[in-house]
């Protein structure tokens, strides 16, 4: 099964986020690899994890290599054969969990996609938000193409190319896709505002460029959108992105929670501000993929699933 299998039949559930989950279950992140350490040291909780998104109504399970990179390892202090190991362990976690839940009478419906963070993200300091940085075409594919093939050798067959803040690098992870068989995506770009990316680039700009992209290679990307935002930049982004291109959209924003940063803790929010609120709303918008990202949990994937029922064919 394939995403675009999934899209046929269904508003497709995405799960949520994998640190913080990570961090409940006692994993320390608090290093530049963040939760993709465990990918070394316990497997057990990214397993849980994604096993717990399934149970909660995901169709997909995202794997734990958005910070995980060969540069990124080879920095902690691993060498290349095991940099290459431990990325394609997290498309082999990822696939188990969702031949288990294929495997325990839950359906076929459950995928695994293999997630592709940016550049931005290894340098970890913030730089996903905001996009400052320029690499030539060739120097994104040389960095991007050793996680790539690893999670493609894996088994691994769709992507998730998210919390982008540039579309010459999304552009770039796509140009290696394009080469890798059946291979698939879902673009997912990070924003400033409603109408702007991170890097200062118009949506509508990002969006026609990605468009124009699958056109000339059809087949590889089955959706683009917005992921890692506020709740409130949803609907508008949606709005500005739905006469632009025929692919699916898909959103999956922060959990809508507030950080004091005078108490230095977060502040959940309540029910009707929390983004699972806002569900039927993106449906209607034309949202075709929905999940969580930033602070949310399995039982919000559940609220998405309940809030889905009666609008999936």
């Amino acid at each position: 099964m394939t995403l675009r299998d999934l899209l046929d039949n269904h508003v497709v559930v995405l799960d949520g986020a994998l640190s913080t989950q990570l961090e409940d279950l006692g994993v320390d992140t608090s290093n530049a690899l963040w939760g993709a350490l465990a990918l070394d040291t316990d497997t057990v909780a990214i397993t849980r994890v994604h096993t717990a998104y399934f149970d909660a109504g995901a169709h997909v399970a995202t794997t734990n290599t958005y910070q995980a990179t060969v540069p990124g390892f080879l920095a902690a202090g691993y060498d290349d054969a095991a940099a290459t190991r431990l990325i394609g362990r997290g498309g082999e976690l990822a696939l188990a969990a969702a031949q288990h839940h294929r495997s325990s009478g839950h359906g076929a419906e459950a995928l695994a996609a293999g997630s592709i963070g940016p550049y931005g993200a290894y340098l970890a300091d913030g730089s996903e938000y905001t996009g400052n940085y320029d690499l030539s075409v060739e120097q994104y594919r040389e960095f991007h193409r050793p996680r790539i093939v690893a999670l493609h050798d894996a088994g691994v067959r769709t992507f998730a190319v998210e919390t982008q803040p540039r579309v010459d690098e999304v552009l770039a992870v796509l140009d290696e896709l394009a080469a890798l068989p059946q291979a698939e995506a879902w673009v997912s770009f990070q924003l400033r505002d409603p109408a702007t990316l991170a890097d200062g680039t118009p949506l509508t700009d990002a969006v026609t460029r990605v468009d124009a992209w699958a056109s000339a290679h059809p087949g590889v990307v089955a959706a683009v959108g917005i992921n890692c935002v506020a709740p409130e930049l949803v609907a508008p982004a949606l709005q500005a992105m739905r006469p632009l291109t025929d692919l699916p959209l898909l959103c999956y924003p922060n959990s809508g929670d507030t950080y004091d940063p005078v108490s230095k803790t977060w502040q959940t929010a309540e029910s009707h501000d929390r983004f699972t609120a806002h569900v039927p709303e993106w449906v209607g918008l034309g949202a075709r993929m929905i999940g969580g990202c930033c602070r949310t949990t399995p039982s919000d994937i559940g609220e998405i699933t309940r809030r889905l029922a009666p609008t999936t064919p």
